[in-house]
């Protein structure tokens, strides 16, 4: 695009420039002929600088009417030639001009939409998307190409603003590394007709992998801290490599926000519907000091500004962090249905609003470090129906080394969450079963275009991967897997000393070796009673390589865990309608 310059900046240059090439120079006189300068150096200088006319006839001085079209005085008609031309020609000038009017207008146009989107580009703030190495790879495409979408979604209690010591409190707290006090994964279905969220509450404990920050800083493993600590121990990569770690499901991409801009979006759209049962007055008491000052009537409210962050950090007014969790959900819901109902997808008045806030207000994975890919990622969401839009929150526990203070999930409510996402099972029933029936199987159930050799003829390597739930390893499982590999032929299956904890069982073959290596890998999967999506091609792998999951820790044949759709386990949903109010934060409305 051409530059902003000053009005008459290189005319005369530009004139000569136009009498050399055979061009009417008077685009660049000053005077009633001269245009004004605008973003792109106003109408005639496009980006090139020049704007080409007709050729002049004849060498004259003449223009080619009498002046009315912005012309210099002149004969009207070609020096020597017919009167009659000077009408045609007068029209060719006309439609000269609104050619040139009608391009410089798109031509500025797209100028200043450029220079608004660089602008939008600017405003985005990024970072790795992985702080480590969690072992997870991306799903198997099914046979249209799609594979599901996961993104982790993040709210930072970073005080290190003055906005946000201004909305969060917490002078203090400046220096302090921020915690990672909201965390949901985003589930898309690979069909795009269906989504969950899912939260794990803040003081949960998990297993925390090593990371490494954005500065090279490393932190050590951990197996006693709460996942909201993942944030200060290696940035937003860290959190997705603990969640990657933990639920053996590949996440895409992170987004994070702070208070401000969860402020910020909230005005955007204009306010996010939500429900209290009783009113509502989350204050500090003589036995819980602090507390969100959220205050409510009994009701539906369009919570906004301060009010809808104060909505989302309430925790003792709704009683536990899993019901916060479910208000949050509320909020997350509330927020869909008002960008539903805004066709925020399709109205460019909307898109421009929300796309100005929402890069000012995210911090982004790289890989998505750009309106286009944002935009594109948002696309995603438009057609998933909100009945076909789930919440949920993953159980848990008192945790035995800390009881009033951290919870642990319960394991097998957990297992089965994360085999529904890791398998794309829909977690809510309102699909429609023709759809089911007719859903395309995994690109990776298809059966390869060459045969497999011949079991022993191939090197099989088997590895321990049944620390992947956080869990010890069984011991002795690389050993008993590849002794049964060898009972039905496979001489050259061995188990390795290397463990590779992950929650899935899977076979890897080197992505180098095509279709023979897929051949040769499904040959490993069929014998073990592993199913075909369970081979995946990689590029780090030399050979066949078998990694036996945490949901293989005992027997010899594989038995997948089935999963139907909709069944969640219990205590996992918490859509509501309207929040229960704990009884000591109930208000009246008055006082």
């Amino acid at each position: 695009m051409g530059q902003s310059s000053v009005r008459g900046e290189g005319a005369r240059e530009r004139a000569s420039r136009a009498r050399e090439l055979g061009w009417d120079e008077s685009l660049y006189d000053d005077g009633p002929g001269q245009a004004s300068g605008s973003a792109d150096g106003g109408p005639g200088r496009g980006a090139g600088g020049t704007v080409p006319r007709s050729r002049r006839a004849g060498g004259g001085s003449g223009g080619d009417g009498d002046g009315g079209t912005g012309g210099s005085s002149g004969t009207g008609h070609r020096r020597g030639g017919p009167r009659r031309r000077a009408k045609k020609s007068g029209r060719r000038r006309i439609l000269r001009w609104v050619a040139v009017t009608l391009s410089l207008l798109i031509l500025g146009t797209a100028g200043a939409g450029y220079l608004y989107y660089q602008h939008l580009n600017d405003n985005l703030r990024g970072g790795a998307r992985a702080g480590g190495d969690s072992g997870v790879k991306k799903a198997a495409p099914n046979a249209l190409g799609d594979t599901p979408l996961n993104i982790l979604l993040i709210g930072s209690d970073s005080r290190k603003d003055a906005k946000n010591v201004a909305l969060g409190g917490g002078k203090n707290d400046r220096d302090r590394a921020p915690l990672a006090d909201v965390q949901m994964l985003l589930h898309v279905s690979a069909d795009r007709k269906n989504a969950s969220i899912v939260s794990i509450p803040r003081d949960t404990v998990v297993p925390i992998p090593k990371c490494t920050d954005d500065q090279g800083k490393t932190y050590a493993a951990t197996n006693t801290r709460p996942i909201n600590e993942t944030l200060s121990r290696g940035g937003p990569g860290c959190t997705l490599t603990t969640w990657e770690t933990l639920t053996g499901v590949y996440i895409d991409h992170w987004m994070m926000v702070d208070f401000a801009g969860v402020v910020a979006m909230a005005d955007e759209v204009g306010g996010v519907p939500v429900c209290v049962k009783t009113g509502v007055y989350d204050k500090s008491t003589p036995q819980q000091k602090g507390g969100s000052g959220l205050k409510l009537p009994k009701g539906t409210h369009e919570v906004q500004g301060e009010q809808a962050l104060q909505w989302l950090r309430t925790r003792h007014a709704f009683g536990s962090d899993q019901n916060r969790a479910k208000a949050q959900h509320m909020y997350m819901n509330g927020m869909m249905k008002k960008l539903q109902e805004q066709n925020a997808w399709t109205d460019t008045s909307r898109l421009t609003g929300l796309a100005e806030t929402a890069t000012t207000a995210l911090v982004v994975s790289d890989e998505i470090k750009s309106v286009k890919k944002l935009f594109d990622l948002s696309m995603q969401l438009k057609n998933v129906k909100l009945d076909r839009l789930t919440t949920a929150t993953v159980p848990t526990r008192e945790y035995p080394g800390n009881p009033k203070a951290w919870l642990e999930l319960v394991p097998s409510s957990a297992d089965k969450m994360w085999a529904m996402l890791r398998d794309d099972v829909a977690m809510d029933k309102n699909g429609d079963p023709a759809d089911a029936k007719g859903k395309p199987k995994a690109s990776s159930s298809a059966k390869p275009s060459v045969t497999a050799e011949a079991p022993g003829s191939f090197v099989v390597t088997v590895i321990n991967g049944t620390a992947g739930d956080g869990q010890a390893p069984a011991e002795g499982r690389a050993g008993t897997v590849s002794k049964q590999l060898r009972d039905k032929g496979f001489d050259q299956a061995d188990s390795s000393r290397d463990a590779q904890p992950r929650k899935d069982t899977v076979v890897f073959y080197p992505k180098s070796d095509g279709d023979q290596g897929k051949a040769n890998a499904q040959s490993v999967a069929t014998a073990l009673g592993l199913p075909a999506s369970a081979v995946r091609a990689d590029d780090k792998v030399t050979v066949v390589t078998l990694v036996v999951g945490a949901d293989w820790r005992e027997g010899t044949t594989y038995k997948k865990p089935q999963v139907a759709a909709g069944d969640l386990p219990e205590g996992a949903s918490d859509k509501a309608d309207c929040m229960d109010i704990y009884s000591v934060y109930q208000w009246d409305g008055k006082s």
